[in-house]
This record gives C-alpha cells, structure tokens and sequence, in this order.
C-alpha cells in the first residue's frame, strides 16, 4: 500500500523567539508530521531568493521533506514572526507584510503534487494577500481525490469573514481552536455552545467534519453522526508551537486510514500532547506514535 501523501500548503517562515529562531509556518509543520507519524509530507510555498530562504530548503531536505513545491522569490523576503512565549508556554505572533510566501505561485511540481494528494491542509495566513490566496484556491480545484483541511488559524487581523467562508466551501473538516471558535462565534453569528456552533458551520458549509481543540480542555470531533469528546491530560509544557499542526496530522492519517472518531481524537492528543512537552514545531517523534 502506497503511503498516504498530504500537502502543508501555504506559509514557511522563521519563528524568531527571545533566545533563537526556528522554522515554522503551520503549512510547513503539518507537512513535517505527516512525514515522521509515517506518511509523506510534502510542503507547497515560496521563500526569498536569500541567505533565509536557503537555509529553509537546506533544513527541509535534512528533515527529509520534498521541496520540490517550493519556489523561489528573488523579489521579496523569505518571511519571519515575531514569536512571544507567555509563562505558560503560550505562543503569540508578529507577522511583517509583503514576504515571499504572500507572492506564492503554481509551477507544474506544485499542480501535479495536488493531482496526486490525499490530503490538503490549509488556513487563513497564506491568504492574505490576493497572489497567494488565488494560488491555495487553484491548488484545492486541482486537488480532486483530496481531503482537504481548513486548519483556520487566526492570525492577527489577516483575514475576513469572506475569506473564511470561501475556504470553509472548499473544504471537507474544520480545525479550530476555542479561541477562534468566539471570533467565529461573534463574526458569524453562531448558536452559542461549542457543539450548536460547530453543528452550523457544518450545515452552512457542508462539512464532513469539525475539529476543535482547547489546549488542556482537550479536543471535540463532530461528523454528521458520531461524536468524540476527549478531556486533556496533564503535560508539563515547554511551548505550544506546532502542537495544533501535529494534532492536524494526526487526525488527517487517522481519517485516511478510516479510524473511529474517539480512536483519531485519543492519537491525535497524544500526538500534540508530545510536542508541547518539546522546545520549537518539528521535534523528533517517538516510535511508539509513527503509524505508517
């Protein structure tokens, strides 16, 4: 059996923190878990054409990920956030405008690697600005056998409520956290109640699946006709980055893979419970949680 091939696709960028900097870009941190849980994670994006974005390709293939998707800007920088950890391991983000991934654009890799995907997780990030956002759209219509993943992650003020409809038309499960379940409450005009507003997206939208995570609360997943609600489990928290982008890959292998919503909900905790106990988005995975 081939194994499952799922595309990160959008933004790759340097996290620079207080003490280091690290690559990231939740795009480029799906892909790296699906590779390392056993699938093949294949990043689709656009770095600058300078020392940033060399490094990028260099430390993608020592990861052991394709980069065949992933193009050059001589115009604009290889793009960089700001990353502030609060005492409790929580992450916020900067993030500078007019960056290469902002100007991301289809070759013939990209658009035969979507013929191709099982799976497809995008966000809002990469569609801030008209270039990228037209490529995502053009990448998912390419993408006929996929499914597709609106991991909507909320940056700032980089999207709007048209924006996130289209994507949520586009795609087959919702992944959102507590957080953004309020803003999309409030945007949306939502039922109040985690499960009433998840239950609409998923009837406004035609979604086979919702997702949502809640940190140490734990995470609910909502199909037509079943229903997995899991509490967290006590972690000692190093940070938070990449945990919800290998909850992500998770989920997708488990779902391709045709699991029971509770038995994708409990390895996708676990998943994401390993990575907050380490420092940065990509560390190493344990043997024990490598499906494919």
């Amino acid at each position: 059996m081939q194994p499952i091939l799922a595309v990160g696709l959008g933004e790759i960028l340097w996290d620079v923190l207080p003490q280091t900097r690290l690559m990231g870009g939740a795009p480029a941190n799906f892909a790296y878990h699906v590779n390392v849980l056993g699938g093949v994670g294949v990043p689709v994006s656009r770095v600058g054409d300078d020392n940033l974005g060399r490094e990028v390709l260099s430390l993608l293939v020592c990861l052991g990920l394709n980069i065949d998707a992933v193009t050059l800007d001589p115009d604009h920088p290889t793009g960089t956030v700001d990353v502030r950890v609060d005492e409790h391991g929580v992450a916020a983000y900067v993030f500078p405008d007019d960056v290469a991934w902002d100007f991301l654009t289809l070759d013939d890799a990209s658009l035969t690697l979507a013929s191709n995907a099982d799976a497809v997780c995008f966000g809002t990030l990469a569609q801030r600005a008209g270039i990228s956002r037209h490529a995502v759209h053009r990448f998912l219509a390419e993408a006929t056998k996929a499914l597709k993943v609106f991991d909507i992650n909320l940056r700032q003020d980089f999207y709007s409520p048209e924006l996130i409809a289209e994507s949520l038309d586009a795609a087959d499960i919702l992944k959102i956290n507590d957080m953004e379940l309020g803003v999309m409450t409030r945007l949306f005009d939502l039922p109040r109640g985690e499960r009433p507003a998840l239950r609409a997206l998923m009837e406004r939208h035609g979604l086979d699946l919702a997702v949502l995570t809640r940190g140490a609360e734990g995470s609910l997943l909502l199909s037509p006709d079943a229903v997995s609600d899991l509490p967290g489990n006590p972690v000692e928290v190093a940070d938070t980055i990449g945990a919800g982008d290998a909850f992500t890959a998770a989920l997708v292998l488990g779902c391709l893979k045709g699991w029971p919503l509770d038995q994708i909900n409990r390895y996708a905790a676990r998943v994401a419970e390993y990575v907050c106990g380490q420092s940065g988005g990509m560390p190493e995975m344990p043997r024990e949680l490598v499906i494919g």
